[in-house]
This record gives C-alpha cells, structure tokens and sequence, in this order.
C-alpha cells in the first residue's frame, strides 16, 4: 500500500489545477496518518506525510494562514525526524550540539537524504514563519546544517531544494544575523543549473528573498514576469509546483510597490 500511495502522488504533482488539488489533498494526508497508525515506522508512508504536509503549507496556507502553515510545516517535520530517529546514530546526533549533527552528517550520504531533507525543510519554514519564538529560532542553525549536508550529498534532490532552500535563508537574513547575499544568489544559481529551470518556485524565491533584500527592482520583475509567463505543461511531476509558483508570482508582483 505505502508503494502504491506513492505511485499516486505522482497524480498531485502532475495536476494543475490548484483549487482541485487542494480539496483532495487533505483526505489523502489524513490516510497516510491512518496508515501510520498501524505501520508506524514505514518509512515510505512518513515521506509521503513529511512531502505532502510540507506542500500543502507552502501551497495553500503560507500568506494566507501562517499560524496554520506553521502547525502544518511542524507537522512535516515531526514526520521526517521519524525516520531520521530510526537511525540511532542520527537520532543522538539530533539530540546533541549542531556541532555532534554536522560530525555525524559527514559520514552520510546519499541514502540519509529525503528523511533529513523534509525534515529540515518542515524545520526551517516553520522557523521562519516564527521569527519571534526564540525557541524555534534557536534551531535553525540545526535545518541548515541538514541542508548544507544535502547540498554534498545529492545536489539534485528535489530539484536543487537544498540550495533554494539555503539561498532563501541567505537572502532573507541580514549580514548582521549571519545573511550573505553572494552565497545567496550562487545557490539560486545552482538550483536553477540543476532543476534546468523548471522548478518555478526557484524564481518565486530567488526574487522574494535576494532581489528584495538587495532591493534589485529590476530582477525582482524578471524573474517574478518568467514565471508568471511560463507554460507549466512539462516537467509533468511539477506541474502543481509550478501552478503554486504562478499564483505566488503574481502576488509578489501585485506587492511591489511594498518591497520596494
């Protein structure tokens, strides 16, 4: 069955209308954690969770709910970290100093990667949905150590998700408070050599985070006008990603004149 829902997935992932999506996604989160509750460790079941969880946030609360998106976004990541800790190495490295986590990542590979990466991914946005919880804030630096491992350890996993991801919090972050708007855009860059450009929500980032922190009007409209003007046909497995992407690009654009 845990096969099966993930062959299914793909039929989310492939649609692109948001509305349609949205209305049946919920259901279907909702079997993965029935599921989970007679097979608690499966660790197929808990990606599914960790992914869609972490999805339906960004998709459809993000900006609209946050507090929502924030429960949901933890959700995510309380789902990767099952699997994280069915590695017990893993599970005392997570519990230790970031330094323990980044000794034990770098005997990792490539295998270790979807669990830590929806893990960190649920992790890290919903910190940034908490800015002023200190006791979340307190584990970011935790998020981008699994991320930064991701990005040595399979660069391409999920369409350069690590580097957007990276790139994001580089950006969005002021010098003073550990942000770096070269290292920013170099990991936009990356992802987008990865993903080929197909992943719009590259751009969507790339634009909210880098160009508005260094306040680049110009390439804050360019990339925000590809995506808004981008056929989401092909790739088939992002065309919901990319119909999310279409929606939040406008929105950014409809704001510019606040970011600017």
């Amino acid at each position: 069955m845990g096969g099966l829902i993930s062959d299914g997935f793909e039929g989310f992932t492939s649609e692109t209308d948001m509305e349609f999506a949205g209305q049946a996604l919920p259901g279907n989160l909702k079997l993965i954690d029935v599921m989970l509750q007679t097979e608690p460790e499966n660790r197929t079941l808990l990606r599914l969770a960790s992914e869609g969880y972490a999805s339906y946030a960004l998709g459809y609360l993000e900006g609209v709910d946050n507090t929502r998106a924030r429960n949901f976004y933890l959700r995510a990541k309380d789902y990767g970290v099952r699997i994280v800790r069915q590695d017990a190495a893993l599970a005392l490295a997570l519990d230790g100093t970031v330094e323990d986590l980044r000794a034990e990542l770098a005997k990792r590979g490539k295998d270790d990667v979807p669990g830590l990466f929806w893990t960190a991914f649920g992790w890290g946005s919903a910190i940034q949905l908490s800015l002023d919880d200190p006791t979340l804030l307190a584990d970011l630096p935790r998020a981008e150590a699994i991320m930064e491992f991701v990005t040595r350890a399979d660069s391409g996993y999920y369409y350069g998700g690590a580097h957007l991801f990276l790139g994001a919090l580089d950006g969005m972050r002021p010098r003073i408070l550990g942000g770096n708007p070269d290292r920013s855009r170099a990991h936009f860059e990356t992802a987008l050599r990865l993903n080929h450009g197909a992943f719009l929500m590259t751009y969507v980032y790339y634009a909210r985070s880098f160009a508005v922190q260094v306040q680049d009007e110009a390439l804050f409209e360019e990339l925000l006008l590809h995506v808004k003007n981008a056929v989401i046909e092909e790739p088939q497995g992002v065309r919901l990603a990319n119909a999310i992407a279409k929606k939040k690009a406008e929105s950014l654009l409809a704001k510019k004149s606040d970011l600017f």
